[in-house]
């Protein structure tokens, strides 16, 4: 499965989302903090351990990063 994370630099800091998981968004000072923010809740949404998640930085425009967020979901 591969989801989008839309990373903002913002006047205070950095905001992340992941639109199609609804109200899976964070905010923190750096970039770093707030990828680690995202992906604790997107494995908290998904109920999948976060040592799954591979991220990969698909396009740069502006204020606003891509990445995306790559990971097997396995049926139980």
């Amino acid at each position: 499965m591969i989801l989008d994370i839309i990373v903002s630099k913002t006047n205070d800091g950095f905001t992340a989302e992941i639109p199609s998981i609804n109200g899976c968004e964070s905010w923190a000072h750096d970039e770093e903090m707030v990828l680690q923010k995202i992906l604790e809740l997107a494995s908290y949404y998904l109920k999948t351990k976060s040592e799954k998640f591979r991220i990969d930085k698909a396009r740069r425009h502006h204020n606003t990063t891509i990445y995306k967020l790559i990971f097997n979901k396995s049926i139980k």
